[in-house]
Order: C-alpha cells, then structure tokens, then sequence
C-alpha cells in the first residue's frame, strides 16, 4: 500500500466487476445503473470483452450531474425497455454503481414492475465502495436465486433429483480457468454418477439449469471462502446440505481426495449411487495419470538440477493452497513464502493457514494476507533462497520474476502474457497441465 492508502497493483475489482457472474451465464445481459467508466473499467481489467452483452458493451445509464441531482430511475427505465427491444435476452441483471448508490435510487422497485410484467430481470446493490467483485459474486447469485429462481419452485422442487448437484466453485473471469475447472468438476463428478448444474459458461444449461437449482440434492463447495454465501444461502432456502473441499483440487492426490469426499457426502445424503462403479472410475483416473508421471522420469533425471526447487505463488486463496500441496507432493518443488492476494475476510484466515498448514508436518510456510501486490512484490525482493525458484502470480510479477532471476508462470488475472480458453488447472488433468506449463517454461530457457 503506497503512502497515499491506495492498493497497488490490486488483483480483484469492486463489487460491480461481478457484471462478469452475470455474462458467464450463457443469454444474460447484465444493465449497469452506474456511471460510464464502469464497463469500461470492468473490460480493461480482465482483458476481454466477454459474454452474450459484457464489459464495455454492457447496457449502462451513464451516469451524469443531471442524474446525481435529480435521480437517475427514468433514465434507467428508458435503458432496460431499450435493452429488451434490441437484445434476445433470457435473463437481465440491473446491477448499482457507486453513484446510483450514493444518490439512492430505488432500483428494486423499478425492477419489480418489470418482473410483475413476467419480465425474466432482477437488480443487485453492487456500489463499488460496499464489496469486492469476490463478494459480490455471491451477492448476484443469491439475488437470482430469490427473485428469478424462485418464480420456478413449483415445477421443480426442493431435492427432487436424487443424483443432482449445485456445484459452487470458480468465479467466472477473476479464475482465468474458469471453463476448464468447471467443465472438469462436471466430467469427474458425472464419473462418480453425480449430474453437475456449474451454471456458468459453455458447460451451463443457461436459465433452465438455473430453475432446476432447488431439485439438487446437495451442493458443493470448492471453495476456501468466497462462494460460502451461496452455499449457505441454498441450505436455508431449500434444505440442501453441502459438502465443502476448502481449495482447488489440483493432481492425483487432492483430486482422489475431492472426489471421495463428495462421494461418502453423496451417500449418506441418499444419493443412489453405485459405490464400487465410482471407485473404479477414480481409481482409473488416477491410473492414466500416473502413467504421464512415469512417462516423465527420464526427463526429470535428465533435468533434475535445471528445474525449480522453490516456489512463490502471489494468487487467490484457492490457488496459494491448492497449488502449494501439488507442487510439494507431485512435484517436488517446496513451496516458500505465499502470498493471498483476494482481499480474504479475516474471519477465514485463521482456516486457510491451518488448510495450508496441512501441506506438510516437517516444514512451516509462510503465508501472507496482501491484498496490495505491490507490497507482496516488496517482500519477495527481499526474500532469497537458494536453488532456481519459480514465481507464480498475475502478468505483472513477470518483470519481478526477471529482476530475481527466477521463473515465472502466469496464472492469475492480469493475465496480459497468456491467452487462456478452455485450459483447466483442477483435477487429474489440471494438474498434468501444470507441470506441461512449467516445465515448458523451464525448457524455453535453454533455447
């Protein structure tokens, strides 16, 4: 944090930023009651325009002084009935800036005219100075759950799908591998007998699978904080339990654990699930990536003393986790002094570090709650170890990584060195991925 208070270099936006929650959802429109930079700002940071209506292309009211002063509700009303005459929309998501906020609008009630006309709409209080967009993820989705999902309880009701799941898991765009984690999540737990509703991106049934959320049986957590609200939230409304797996299953051991862990949650939740068919399917996932591993060893021999022996990962809770238990136990890299970057609540520290804890009994991690990246970076160049280490953070920790003469990967937003599609980091083959990706890091270094 600079003399100022200002956080530099800041890895997550304010509440608003989670207009990418509702352009994740396939044929949704989020509208932003909010000033003109905010779509703007939104799109430059995640570095693409993204969705069927989403950052700078985003219907927005445009805030003016004629509006702070005198209300901006009609101007608002003029941009929905707009939206609705030039978009084919399923859903439409009216989402408040700083100073729609700050003025007061009342947003909620032009809103639900429109829903009383049958209109498929609902408005979230996103002003940017309430929350972070990690926050607000959950913000957006409970208020869809309530005011959309809510209109569909009769032909689907609560628990009636007896293998059905909610999955909450990766924030759609903040995760640059958002799409392949959550089409993995959905491939592993179909392997286990389980149908994922993952509600984002090309694996989502769009709204439909939306209504049928009340039907699941149960949901899942995968998670070490944000999301929490949703989780929550669907099992006082609807009675669904869930299970919660506090990081991202990254390789053969925390996937085999994920995996296992849902199943025994799944059976004693009544699922109908054959036991020894979901089993064998894990035991045959595991198998296949064992023999990439093994394919590995003449390799790693070969390279042993030019690959990384330490590494720092600057990222989300999520990832610092997940990413440090893989690179230990399947890799061979000790991960050194960690950095969470997400603006963690406190209340969840204390878990973290025991989760992170968890990794090893013979060696201590250091882990730092910094928000302010810039700081982190400051710490790092005064830390040295020795061996070739590896940095693993967002596209600007790239010219930190130089400086130190270490190895970098990008793997968190701002991304502005990878282009990242469908490529996954979660399960079996995100964590072949993984090694795929440092290792051809490593390898283009001797070019």
């Amino acid at each position: 944090m600079s003399r100022s208070g200002l956080i530099e270099q800041e890895r997550f936006t304010c509440a608003i930023g989670a207009l990418q929650t509702v352009v994740a959802i396939p044929r949704a429109v989020p509208i932003l009651h909010s000033g003109p930079g905010c779509g703007e700002m939104i799109a430059g940071f995640f570095e693409r325009s993204t969705g069927y209506a989403g950052g700078s292309t985003s219907p927005c009211t445009n805030f003016t002084e004629k509006e702070v002063v005198f209300g901006g509700i009609n101007r608002l009303r003029d941009i929905i009935n707009n939206t609705y005459k030039v978009l084919d929309t399923d859903l439409q998501v009216v989402m408040t800036g700083c100073t729609a906020g700050i003025v007061g609008d009342d947003v909620d009630s032009l809103v639900s005219e429109f829903a009383r006309e049958g209109k498929p709409i609902v408005s979230v209080e996103t002003a940017g100075f309430k929350a972070t967009n990690f926050e607000a993820h959950s913000l957006v989705v409970n208020a869809i759950i309530d005011q959309y999902v809510s209109r569909f309880e009769d032909e689907n009701k609560p628990k009636s799908q007896k293998n059905t799941v909610n999955l909450i898991a990766s924030i759609p765009y903040q995760d640059p591998f958002w799409k392949g984690n959550l089409a993995e999540y959905k491939r592993l737990l179909a392997g286990i007998g389980l149908k994922a509703n993952v509600l984002f991106g090309p694996q989502s049934g769009g709204v439909k699978e939306w209504q049928s959320i009340p039907t699941a049986l149960f949901n899942i957590l995968v998670s070490p904080w944000y999301g929490k609200p949703i989780a929550d939230h669907l099992k006082s409304k609807y009675g669904q339990e869930y299970t919660w797996f506090h990081h991202i299953p990254i390789g053969a051991n925390q996937t085999e654990a994920f995996l296992n862990q849902v199943l025994e949650f799944a059976i004693e939740q009544g699922a109908d699930i054959d036991k020894a068919a979901a089993r064998e399917f894990i035991r045959h996932e595991s198998d296949a990536y064992y023999e990439e591993i093994d394919n590995l060893a003449t390799f790693l021999l070969e390279f042993r003393y030019g690959l990384p022996n330490h590494a720092h990962i600057l990222h989300d809770a999520g990832y610092v986790v997940g990413l440090s238990k893989f690179l230990l136990h399947e890799v061979g890299i000790v991960p050194k002094e960690q950095f969470i970057t997400d603006a963690t609540p406190e209340k969840f520290h204390e878990a973290i570090r025991a989760d992170l804890k968890s990794t090893s009994s013979k060696r201590e991690i250091p882990l730092y709650f910094e928000p302010d990246a810039g700081k982190a970076q400051e710490i790092l160049r005064g830390i040295h170890h020795n061996g070739r280490g590896l940095i693993i953070g967002s596209g600007w920790d790239k010219e930190l990584a130089k400086e130190k003469g270490y190895d970098f990967l990008s793997a968190a937003i701002p991304s502005p060195y990878r282009l990242v599609m469908t490529t996954n980091y979660a399960g079996f083959t995100g964590g072949l991925r993984v090694i795929e990706d440092i290792y051809q890091m490593v390898l283009s270094t001797y070019a």
